[in-house]
């Protein structure tokens, strides 16, 4: 099982409290590209909204510059796993004797299909909610942005929330469910910081927290993270590249912009409580899924 190795035993959890340090330092560094690029006409006032001073810069470039921080954060994480715990970098994606890329890609698929379904429907459904935002050339900056860092940033917080710090959790408490847990309610916890709680309410936490679960169980009953990758890949990368608005995390040159204004609707609770329980049939389905206790609840051995 993928808490089972017994490697994460070879150090204490100071040592991961001193991994993540390090990690959040890289990250950091990161970030000092997109500071630099804010224009210099900006006047920064005590007050002032920092997602509003970020969103000064053009779209296509803050992209770019946001998501550079998670390349750089890239050799962090393996300074961390490989030099400070003594690990290879292997340990903290998937208990299989190599990464298995098949995994990667039917996840990326099959959730990136449901995504776009449900853009499309709602298209359909309230037209009058959507503006048609296609423009080619920042399109195609963005596509290319998009595509190959996105599923850099998503790989990040696996390899980070999934992949290292369950470990920890996992020698630290000894418990499965302890590891699941806490990765997951951090996890949902940063995107409090996300501005479509604000816009939204704190009822969008249900979502995103419904995320960090579904993630951290696909990762625990498949023994590693594969299918966690594919599936948080294509969640932000479709995401990015058909819509946006004024009030996301992410506002880009996507196809469609959202114009109505922010109110939960029923798909918000729906995707949580009934769409991510289905994808969990299908995964444990074809991949043949068994032992949910000792899997989930059950204590390290």
């Amino acid at each position: 099982m993928f808490l089972d190795r017994l490697t994460f035993r070879k150090k204490r959890f100071g040592y991961y409290i001193l991994g993540c340090f390090i990690i959040i330092v890289f990250n950091q560094l990161g970030q000092i590209p997109l500071l630099f690029s804010i224009p210099s006409d900006i006047i920064i006032e005590p007050d002032s909204n920092p997602m509003d001073i970020i969103k000064s810069i053009p779209s296509n470039l803050r992209l770019f510059l946001t998501l550079l921080a998670s390349l750089i954060t890239v050799p962090g994480i393996w300074l961390v796993v490989v030099k400070l715990h003594e690990l290879s970098f292997k340990s903290i994606v998937t208990k299989r004797k190599k990464v298995d890329y098949n995994r990667i890609i039917f996840s990326f698929l099959l959730w990136g299909l449901i995504v776009t379904s449900f853009v499309i429907i709602g298209y359909f459904i309230s037209p009058e909610n959507y503006e048609f935002n296609f423009k080619l050339k920042e399109f195609l900056i963005l596509s290319v942005i998009a595509i190959l860092l996105i599923p850099v940033q998503t790989t990040v917080e696996e390899l980070v929330f999934r992949g290292y710090l369950m470990q920890g959790f996992g020698g630290l408490f000894n418990s499965r469910l302890l590891a699941l847990f806490l990765t997951s309610i951090i996890f949902g916890g940063l995107h409090l910081i996300n501005p479509e709680v604000e816009a939204l309410g704190y009822g969008i936490m249900i979502q995103y927290l419904g995320y960090g679960f579904v993630l951290g169980i696909m990762t625990l009953m498949d023994d590693g993270l594969e299918l966690a990758i594919g599936f948080h890949a294509a969640n932000n990368l479709f995401i990015v590249l058909l819509l946006t608005s004024s009030w996301t995390v992410f506002e880009t040159d996507s196809i469609l912009r959202d114009i109505s204004d922010p109110t939960l609707t029923p798909l918000n609770f729906i995707i949580p409580l009934i769409i991510y329980p289905i994808i969990l049939y299908v995964f444990a389905r074809k991949y043949s899924w068994k032992g949910w206790y000792g899997k989930l609840v059950s204590r390290i051995n």
